[in-house]
């Protein structure tokens, strides 16, 4: 079993993929070139953006879109708890302060009803996380922000194609970032990343500051962050599968809340009214977490704690001060989360094994 199956993945369309990566060699295209400006058309599409811009990773995605917005030196940007550093570190490289906010007892995410307390003078804007492919309540940030003039960016990294009341995640804010790593629901063979936005002047900085600032005509200093030519056109193969996989997901989610419906002291991810999560992670909660990766381990069943630890807990950030009890919600929830086996692949029998071993380690009273 497999906690993430790629290969299967590229099993399924091997012959279209290798016939994708043999073009490109054959035209030399590795750098930009027509399937990036392919991708970009398509994503863009995709998402019901009017301009997606590539780079070479979902952390660039998020640098690039805070320098977009004017983030630095003097600002505070707002941030959630619980994520993976890339949503933070990337403030500070700007020169602005990062500002934690804890987040919500059941979907993970930034919690609204703690986001205006962090606001200050120096507040600019605010990076929402849709962690785990489940939709954050990006309706009643967006509304915190346009309250208060601040900006908003959707880190999506984990979320291609969820949907919030109707919309795709990502248009609730000014601009949106992705993730391609290769775990990701929509998955290149190495790092990619891209910006959606439907600001013309956002779209138009982004494209320039990653690649040095405009090629030939250097208007600003920029960085070199480009989406490779084989990238774009492994995802171009992948990329009109992505809802299918997205539909599998979502039954290997519900399968999973029937098969552990009866296992105790194991609390279920639930999913927000008018919600619709892609599941790029199955994450339970457990007190005895730790012992029952233990438990799984031996049983040959692997699994993953996304994140070990709440980021203002980290030593990046001691600096600041933090405390448990100034973020209850992601401390409790770090040392509680378990991530099981998902993925588009995964088989009945694997589900029935992995809660079949959940469910006697509850019982064993281990937990």
């Amino acid at each position: 079993m497999q906690f993430v199956d790629l290969k299967a993945q590229h099993d399924e369309l091997k012959h279209e993929i290798d016939e994708a990566i043999a073009r490109v060699i054959r035209d030399s295209a590795f750098i930009r070139g027509p399937d990036v400006d392919l991708f970009e058309a398509r994503f863009a599409e995709l998402t019901g953006a009017k301009h997606c811009v590539s780079c070479a990773n979902g952390t660039d995605a998020i640098y690039i879109a805070l320098r977009a917005l004017g983030a630095g030196v003097g600002d505070e940007v707002i941030t959630t708890a619980h994520s993976w550093i890339a949503t933070s570190e990337t403030i500070t490289q700007t020169g602005a302060k990062v500002v934690f906010c804890d987040t919500e007892p059941d979907y993970f995410c930034l919690d609204p009803a703690k986001l205006e307390e962090k606001i200050t003078p120096q507040t600019k804007g605010v990076i929402l996380v849709h962690l785990y492919g489940q939709p954050a309540d990006a309706e009643a940030i967006a509304d915190i922000c346009k309250h208060h003039n601040l900006w908003l960016i959707e880190d999506s990294a984990q979320a291609h194609l969820a949907r919030l009341n109707g919309r795709q995640v990502g248009s609730f804010g000014d601009i949106s970032t992705f993730s391609f790593y290769p775990g990701k629901n929509l998955g290149a063979m190495g790092d990619a990343g891209a910006i959606i936005t439907n600001r013309d002047d956002l779209a138009e900085f982004a494209a320039l500051f990653a690649r040095h600032g405009g090629k030939g005509n250097h208007v600003m200093e920029g960085v070199c962050s480009r989406m490779d030519g084989l990238q774009a056109a492994i995802l171009n193969v992948k990329m009109p599968w992505l809802a299918l996989w997205n539909s599998a997901r979502r039954g290997r989610a519900k399968l999973y809340g029937d098969l552990l419906s009866d296992a105790e002291d194991v609390t279920l991810p639930k999913t927000r009214s008018g919600a619709e999560p892609v599941w790029h992670l199955y994450v339970i909660r457990i007190s005895d977490r730790d012992a029952l990766r233990d438990h799984l381990g031996r049983l040959g069943i692997p699994s993953g704690i996304h994140y070990s630890r709440a980021l203002p807990f980290y030593s990046a950030y001691a600096h600041l001060g933090h405390e448990p009890a100034d973020f209850p919600v992601a401390y409790r929830h770090a040392n509680e989360i378990l991530s099981l086996p998902m993925h588009p692949h995964l088989t009945r029998s694997d589900q029935e094994q992995v809660a079949q071993a959940v469910r006697q380690f509850v019982n064993s009273g281990a937990a």
